[in-house]
């Protein structure tokens, strides 16, 4: 594994096993995991909770199972958000997205081995362009995946807000018209899902911000108001834990002008 940047608040967050399994409801209320049984999942939450994500990689690695939702999470985390390197980046996204799917084949039970491989093929996506992806046929496989996870789990508040990104992306990229009639998207059901999400879990940042983005893709400067109040209020929000703390520093970074 190649060198990896250090999560830049190391310190704030001190998690230990107790402490997370106390606070696994909150912790876990965008993605909904079950709050696992084996001892060494565990701690490799323990690990990613307080920010050290390539060890939270490695320990979920040598685990399987469960452990490998702990290790994509970690590694889309940090892709995401600290990965300077684009190459780098795109290449944590691939291997995340082919161990998720040959999870989720081995355990077809796992809503998140299925969410995960949604995931880090939407983030690919975005590096290498939508138009690209797209004709890659990646945009059905994302769709198709996250919509697989919010019917066997309803209250998955980031497959909400990741399957009502795409729909607002889609538009955004080739237009309502294309975007409904190729791909399925729709603006009334982009929004309605990143409303949903907030409702499952109202203090996501994350969710804050992709609602935002969203409605300026699809409606632009008429909801630049109620847009920038969403960022207002992610960059405010106060993160329980290193992930939550890089989404709201990323509020903070883009908030419009």
């Amino acid at each position: 594994m190649a060198q990896w940047s250090a999560f830049p608040y190391a310190g704030d967050y001190v998690f230990d096993a107790a402490s997370v399994r106390q606070n696994w409801s909150r912790l876990h209320a965008g993605d909904a995991e079950p709050l696992p049984q084996d001892a060494g999942v565990l701690q490799a939450w323990v690990l990613f909770h307080n920010g050290e994500f390539r060890k939270a990689v490695e320990l979920g690695l040598t685990l399987g199972g469960a452990g490998l939702t702990v290790a994509n999470k970690a590694a889309c985390v940090y892709a995401t958000h600290l990965e300077k390197q684009e190459a780098a980046r795109h290449a944590l996204y691939l291997e995340v997205a082919r161990r998720a799917q040959a999870q989720a084949k081995k355990d077809p039970e796992n809503v998140n081995a299925l969410y995960w491989q949604a995931y880090a093929l939407s983030r690919y996506s975005q590096g290498i362009s939508v138009a690209k992806a797209l004709a890659q046929g990646l945009g059905s496989q994302v769709k198709e995946a996250l919509e697989n996870v919010i019917k066997r789990q309803p209250r998955h508040a980031d497959a909400h807000i990741a399957l009502g990104a795409f729909h607002a992306e889609i538009i955004d990229k080739v237009g309502s018209l294309i975007g409904g009639m190729t791909y399925g998207a729709r603006k009334d059901t982009g929004l309605q899902l990143l409303q949903e999400a907030l409702k499952l879990n109202f203090s996501s940042a994350l969710g804050m911000v992709e609602y935002a983005n969203a409605m300026l893709m699809l409606e632009g400067d008429a909801v630049l108001r109620d847009a920038t109040r969403l960022y207002q209020q992610a960059a405010a929000a106060t993160p329980m834990d290193a992930a939550e703390r890089l989404d709201v520093e990323m509020a903070r970074v883009h908030q419009p002008n």
